[in-house]
């Protein structure tokens, strides 16, 4: 069966960012990211548990219970995944796992040590966890009748909500935090002329009634994204169009009237990742730049400090791959594991500082799983050397799990833009032989280590 992607990616400036991009380039062919450079691009937190992390990385989930110290992996083929393809991602307050992916809703009820597919084979796309726990899904398969569906008891059983359409793909679904009556839901056709559609319900998807997307632009391929929905007021909803800012780039739209009409207030000259509402004034924009070979690395991030009326792009920040609100209030970003920004997980209690949290080098192994789960069979045993090799691990770095003697790149490097960058290991000195021949022709040495 063919499933659609993800929808039109567009691709960044290279120059914005050149020396991260030459670095992703020369890297993509030998790491194990299907192809792709490896990066983390999606945060994900246990509700009411401020010291699990869950971040999506382009070579699978990683797990952190000790506040970022402890990062284990899970592989791609524990997930139920492969290709050049990022789930969605929450997480249960009873710890499932739950990752929308090409082949249905797969979930992990043991911590990740294995999955299982709670839906037919069909390309989740839309995906949400409502607060109180209820689970909605919107799928969006070519050849397939697609629709929307609600589960009550933790993805055990699902109820169709009678929004059935052969030429239709449901994108986006959202439940606002403060009422889970209210769900915004997105979908698009290619039958005929193309479109996208906004819904909206007030009754738990009893009914969803169109919305008429009042003063959106719509890409060439229309394509539209529900971001946000603000925590206090389920009126207050934000919407991307995907693709409406050509060459690249998408646009940004705020709704306070419950998603009768819009008005613009942020156009990127790349695609939009995510939309995070800090506080009742600050509300956070993150975008990605996506390179000739697929990879991609974080772009410009944007605040608004006017309760997202107006944006401005956000100078200090670190290239945000994505960025997430803990639940303790504390912003948690995907920045660069290598240049520019070193760290590959980073927080901010204010979003103009930020303080690297975790490393590849630092990872400390595949998930600790019994013989007999995906997880020790085949991410342990069969791969794990090969990542271990890749990114040349030393361990933890802090916690109590800490390895003696381990060492960060970023914090022991003292040879400037030229140095290998500290104990990354021999494939990292193989990896850099392109970078480093264009740019030390071209950049002056700098004594100082970035930390």
């Amino acid at each position: 069966m063919k499933r659609v992607t993800l929808g039109r990616r567009p691709r960044g400036d290279y120059t914005a960012a050149m020396r991260s991009a030459v670095l992703l380039l020369a890297l993509a062919g030998t790491a194990y990211a299907n192809g792709r450079a490896p990066v983390t691009n999606g945060t994900f937190f246990k509700p009411n548990d401020p010291h699990s992390l869950y971040v999506r990385s382009t070579f699978g989930l990683l797990i952190s219970h000790d506040d970022g110290c402890t990062f284990d992996w899970v592989c791609e083929d524990n997930i139920g995944y492969n290709g050049a393809f990022d789930p969605k991602y929450a997480i249960g307050a009873d710890g499932a796992i739950f990752a929308a992916t090409q082949n249905g809703l797969r979930v992990s009820r043991d911590g990740g040590c294995s999955f299982t597919t709670a839906t037919p084979d069909e390309f989740v796309d839309a995906f949400d966890l409502a607060p109180n726990g209820d689970i909605w899904i919107g799928t969006a398969s070519i050849g397939q009748m697609n629709d929307v569906y609600h589960s009550i008891d933790g993805a055990m059983t699902f109820s169709p909500m009678g929004m059935a359409t052969s030429t239709g793909f449901y994108r986006s679904i959202e439940v606002a935090p403060s009422d889970p009556r209210r769900i915004y839901l997105t979908s698009n056709e290619t039958a005929g002329t193309p479109a996208m559609h906004l819904f909206r319900s007030d009754d738990t998807g009893a009914m969803f009634a169109p919305e008429p997307l009042a003063g959106v632009i719509a890409g060439s391929f229309p394509v539209a994204i529900v971001a946000a929905v603000d925590p206090a007021n389920p009126d207050v909803v934000y919407l991307v169009s995907v693709g409406a800012n050509p060459p690249n780039g998408d646009r940004l739209y705020r709704s306070t009237d419950g998603a009768v009409t819009f008005q613009q207030v942020l156009a990127t000259d790349n695609k939009i990742r995510d939309v995070v509402i800090a506080d009742a004034q600050h509300v956070f924009a993150t975008t990605t730049v996506i390179l000739i070979n697929g990879s991609e690395i974080g772009g410009p991030a944007f605040v608004s400090t006017n309760a997202g009326l107006a944006f401005s792009q956000l100078a200090s920040a670190p290239q945000l791959d994505c960025l997430a609100k803990r639940p303790d209030g504390v912003l948690v970003g995907c920045g660069a594991n290598w240049q520019p920004d070193y760290m590959a997980v980073a927080t901010s209690t204010d979003g103009a500082t930020w303080q690297k949290v975790w490393r590849f080098v630092n990872m400390a192994g595949p998930l600790a799983c019994p013989p007999g789960t995906a997880e020790h069979d085949r991410c342990d045993v069969q791969l794990w050397s090969g990542v271990q090799q890749q990114f040349g691990t030393t361990g933890p770095a802090c916690g109590v799990n800490a390895v003696d003697g381990a060492r960060d790149g970023a914090t022991t490097k003292s040879g400037g833009c030229c140095d290998g960058g500290g104990a990354a290991g021999a494939w990292w000195a193989a990896a850099l032989a392109l970078w480093l021949t264009w740019t030390c022709r071209r950049a002056p040495r700098r004594g100082a280590a970035r930390r």
